[in-house]
């Protein structure tokens, strides 16, 4: 197994370029120039300057760009977007996709992963990325999370369990289920991958998020958590077992819970994560509750992954309209992970 180095919250984030056809780009330029307002810590961009450039003169943004060493990065942010140039060639029109550009798109997350393993950035922030661009040119991921999960496992020598969470100011929440049909969910849910996925939660809520005892509270699938097999049996059958489980390990663990009354105020003041049984029950809430400042992150990894919680959003790319806010949410939260592992 490959030594983790100490992480550094000194170092840089790194922030990979995404699809260049969407409005990663546009936010990329917008927090930049809104650095002081958005209180951002320093990161550097990997991407095409000269795209940056030709999208920061659509868009009306003075935005000076320096292309640098992940090591300079910090010492020029407060003057310039740091950008470290990709080998692989772009060519971008906003609200265009383009296979060519896969190539470029993965490159940067790879860099990224590399640097923090070489100690010269400290986390990495990820652009949103258009899956179907990147199989079309053979990419053999289901998206992102898989991807960086694989390069952790290579980084570590063992596999890990990627989780998605949704951290919002109100809210953190884990589907222990994500991107399946909702039909398939009774069937591919078993007491192992909840037992899995809690664990991942409960070490990273402490180790990152500085939380001493996480209390998680998690849902049932069912209406009314099955009301008693009523509406189905799966309570029974495997998310209580899952929880006497980790009841055992002690971990705090309490259900399942109806998921519809586990979200109002009062009830999340109980609880510092909601582990929920598939995608929509976890995003639903997290994405009313805070849309613009919920951040994706993937815990269970080697490093810090954070991303902004929204897509690529083709059909405002170049318009001007894209809100950098959840980008600005989720450099505060790589930083903030980062300084409270390099501390403890």
């Amino acid at each position: 197994m490959a030594p983790l180095p100490p992480e550094s919250s000194a170092a840089p984030l790194a922030l990979t370029m995404g699809e260049p056809g969407g409005i990663g780009p546009d936010v990329t330029l917008a927090a930049w120039s809104n650095r002081s307002a958005l209180n951002l810590p320093a990161f550097y961009c990997l991407s095409d300057p000269d795209m940056l450039a030709e999208r920061a003169q659509l868009l009306g943004i003075n935005c000076p760009i320096e292309i640098v060493e992940p090591a300079e990065a910090s010492a020029c942010f407060a003057d310039a977007l740091p950008v470290v140039r990709l080998g692989a060639s772009v060519t971008a029109r906003p609200g265009h996709l383009d296979s060519t550009n896969a190539h470029a798109v993965i490159e940067a997350i790879a860099r990224a992963v590399g640097d923090i393993r070489s100690g010269i950035a400290s986390a990495i922030v990820t652009s949103p990325i258009n899956k179907k661009a990147l199989y079309d040119a053979g990419f053999n991921h289901p998206g992102h999370t898989e991807f960086l999960g694989m390069l952790s496992a290579s980084w570590t020598g063992k596999p890990g369990t990627p989780v998605m969470m949704l951290a919002g100011p109100d809210l953190k929440a884990v589907p222990v289920t994500i991107h399946i049909p909702l039909k398939d969910v009774p069937t591919l849910l078993t007491e192992r991958l909840i037992v899995d996925t809690v664990r991942v939660v409960a070490s990273d809520l402490k180790n990152r998020f500085a939380i001493p005892r996480p209390r998680l509270a998690i849902t049932g699938l069912n209406p009314h958590a099955g009301e008693s097999g009523a509406f189905g049996d799966e309570e029974d059958r495997i998310i209580r077992p899952a929880i006497e489980t980790l009841k055992a390990e002690g971990i705090d663990a309490t259900g399942p819970h109806p998921a519809d009354a586990m979200f109002h105020e009062k009830a999340r003041a109980n609880y510092d994560a909601a582990i929920c049984m598939y995608h929509d029950q976890a995003l639903i809430p997290a994405k009313t509750l805070s849309f613009s400042e919920t951040v994706n992150v993937t815990l269970g990894l080697a490093f810090v992954r954070t991303s902004p919680d929204h897509g690529t959003a083709l059909d405002i790319a170049g318009t001007g309209k894209a809100d950098p806010t959840s980008l600005g949410a989720a450099l505060r939260l790589a930083a903030d992970l980062t300084r409270n592992r390099a501390s403890a």
